[in-house]
């Protein structure tokens, strides 16, 4: 399905019967045998072991076709701190297609326990070890059992939940550029956050893994036009075609070093990339809010410390690592002559090597060559930082396919 008829879909899983629903749920429970891929409600968010259950009489591999990274939320607006009989529907947009599915759900930030029931995949319904309802606890996660619903690649899915008690902090991951909805006792109400819900996973019978994107509002997307799917991770999706999954888990403003939006990217860097089901490589774009962002990192071998300390945890666990420079952003609020010196200096060590197995040098490619230390005009969002639609579509192509699944370097002397 193409990417921009995201409302057509939801109008249709809307319309979807209870019946067909049901019959469904009853189907799946003969298809799949093993060892349920459920985690439980006691499981850490930092756990990122998954034991995939597999339909029966099939081939494949469970993948991670979509993925957010979760954020401290606030109780939503309109509605104070009133956030029981909600019914929650995130949409979601695919990287790759499979024959089945389930979802991960978080309360990574809630201060007390979650009941969450009435979870549906594309209308199909889902199940918890086998029950309707889960409870998930507070700082915890828990992963569904699988539904067989055929889930298209580049395509949008409707994740329905609803929450009949909740109260408190939400996880969330704001500013997601994707159109949900939340339906209330006052009505439905558009929002461009997705709530509790974090993975969905397929049993892929083609795909050969997953690449997991790791960065800021640069990769989740800040500028770009919403519904569009046009963020750069989206446009490499396009171009692996459906044979590697690429996940986003990019949160605007995220900074290596320091807590702000999202908890430092040294600290989820576990949870949002290594426990991505499938990963194969990740390419890391981070650092610029350290930088520019206040308070301003003034040592730039801190920075690259951190980038090489994610890629030794990263090599670990077998993944390739792909990272990027620094793009210029003179004309940005913050932007300083000694904090573009650290900048500069960042990517002058990223470039040396022994930080990642292969460069994308954005900064070389998205700067203007008559003023190199601002974006190229025809890529600027407006505000000198962030990237517009053809700057995104410009940073997706830039990326070479080969380097991101070919072997990693046998000697590790990073």
């Amino acid at each position: 399905m193409p990417r921009r008829q995201g409302y057509a879909l939801l109008i249709a899983l809307v319309a979807g019967t209870a019946a067909l629903a049901a019959a469904v749920a009853f189907t799946g429970s003969l298809l799949f045998s093993g060892p349920r891929a459920t985690a439980s409600a006691t499981t850490g968010p930092q756990n990122t072991a998954r034991t995939p259950a597999a339909p029966a009489h099939s081939s494949g591999r469970w993948l991670t076709t979509w993925a957010t990274a979760p954020v401290l939320g606030a109780a939503d607006p309109n509605h104070g701190q009133d956030l029981a009989h909600r019914t929650i529907r995130n949409v979601v947009h695919t990287s790759i297609g499979g024959n089945a599915a389930r979802v991960t759900l978080s309360n990574l930030f809630g201060t007390r326990p979650l009941l969450i029931g009435n979870v549906t995949v594309n209308t199909r319904p889902v199940t918890f070890r086998g029950a309707p309802a889960t409870t998930v606890g507070a700082g915890r996660q828990i992963i569904s059992d699988p539904v067989v619903v055929p889930v298209a690649a580049d395509a949008d899915l409707v994740v329905t939940l609803r929450t009949p008690t909740a109260r408190g902090p939400v996880t969330v991951h704001p500013n997601s550029h994707q159109s949900s909805y939340v339906e209330t006792r006052q009505g439905t109400w558009r929002t461009t956050a997705w709530r509790y819900l974090t993975a969905v996973d397929v049993h892929s019978p083609a795909a050969a893994g997953a690449v997991v994107v790791i960065g800021d509002s640069l990769t989740a997307g800040t500028g770009s036009t919403t519904d569009a799917n046009s963020r750069w991770p989206d446009i490499l999706s396009d171009r692996l075609n459906g044979r590697y999954a690429v996940v986003n888990q990019g949160i605007g403003g995220n900074r290596l070093l320091r807590d702000g939006i999202g908890q430092r990217a040294l600290d989820r860097f576990d949870r949002d990339v290594l426990g991505v089901t499938g990963a194969k490589t990740v390419v890391i774009a981070l650092g610029i809010n350290d930088v520019q962002g206040f308070p301003q990192e003034k040592d730039p071998r801190r920075i690259t410390d951190a980038l090489r300390t994610m890629t030794q945890r990263a090599h670990a666990r077998g993944l390739r690592v792909v990272g990027a420079t620094l793009m210029p952003y003179d004309g940005y609020r913050n932007w300083t002559p000694a904090q573009n010196t650290v900048r500069t200096r960042v990517n002058e060590l990223i470039r040396a090597g022994g930080i990642f197995d292969q460069v994308l040098d954005f900064d070389r490619d998205m700067r203007d060559p008559a003023q190199p230390d601002r974006l190229f005009p025809a890529y600027d969002s407006g505000d000198h930082l962030h990237l517009n639609d053809a700057g995104y579509q410009r940073l997706g192509s830039l990326v070479n396919l080969a380097d991101l699944v070919r072997a990693r370097p046998s000697s590790d002397a990073l």
